[in-house]
């Protein structure tokens, strides 16, 4: 990014080295403080770097060796990121006690447009501001501070969600905690607890299951009840008493959450749909 900005005014382009070393620090302290609110700041900031990579390269010339290699690293960063380890170690920076907290795997969907589309507008609402009063245009860099830090922010609170949606494996059995589908964090007790296990990709749904994985059926498991339970979905903003004794979700590490919970004596292997 250096020899990107090589050519840059002076100003422009302090500002511009300060905003960089900014993303790298901020990345920097999440990997090494690991908390949900840092796998956010890690899944938005890889993929801003290797962004910029990109648009580095494309403007290059004649690309460099150090331009491809700088494609290279923020590729790994972006992959290692999304890894599930990085994932648990940050939810399990925020357990308590004797509990086990497994991300939910990301909608699918959201890949296709929208997050990117969030991440790099965090990335521009931040920075254009800056970079334009720097440049000297000072009513359009008003302009952007103004308006680009809250939508910034509010985009980042958006992502943010998405690093807040957790199973649970506690003392007495499942908490499923799911901002995005359920009002408010719910316990299966061991002893409501039927079976738990892998959810058969290939038959249908039941009517009158709780599909939670909002589309990431890979790696999905199944949760069967005793008996029909009242949960409460989110719904519009709104909260929807849904009455159920099956419920899909998908974590990742699929096999370790079932490894875990057996070793927590919940029921596993009796949970397909078909059990209904």
């Amino acid at each position: 990014m250096a020899d990107a900005i090589a050519n840059w005014a002076p100003l422009t382009k302090g500002v511009a080295t300060a905003i960089l070393w900014l993303l790298w620090g901020v990345v920097l302290v999440g990997l090494l403080t690991p908390r949900p609110l840092s796998l956010t700041v890690v899944r938005t900031g890889a993929p801003l770097a290797l962004a910029l990579a990109v648009l580095a390269f494309a403007n290059d010339a004649g690309p460099s060796l150090g331009a491809l290699a700088a494609l290279v690293v923020t590729s790994t960063c972006v992959a290692l990121a999304s890894t599930p380890s990085i994932g648990i170690a940050c939810a399990q920076g925020v357990a308590y006690g004797d509990e086990e907290r497994f991300p939910l795997a990301v909608p699918p969907a959201l890949f296709i447009g929208i997050l990117p589309l969030a991440v790099l507008g965090v990335g521009a609402g931040i920075a254009a501001g800056p970079l334009l009063l720097a440049s000297g245009r000072t009513a359009a860099g008003f302009v952007a501070l103004v308006l680009g830090l809250p939508l910034a922010t509010l985009l980042f609170r958006s992502l943010h969600q998405l690093s807040r949606r957790w199973l649970i494996l506690v003392p007495a059995g499942i908490v499923i905690h799911d901002p995005m589908t359920l009002t408010d964090p719910f316990l299966f007790t061991r002893d409501s607890i039927a079976g738990f296990g892998i959810a058969d990709a290939r038959k249908r749904v039941p009517t009158d299951a709780e599909d939670l994985r909002l589309g990431a059926t890979r790696g999905s498991l199944a949760l069967l009840l005793s008996q029909e339970t009242d949960i409460y979905r989110q719904s519009r903003r709104r909260s929807v008493a849904c009455n159920t004794s099956l419920i899909l979700v998908a974590p990742v590490a699929r096999q370790r959450v079932l490894d875990r919970a057996a070793s927590r004596r919940i029921v596993i292997g009796k949970a397909s749909p078909s059990a209904k």
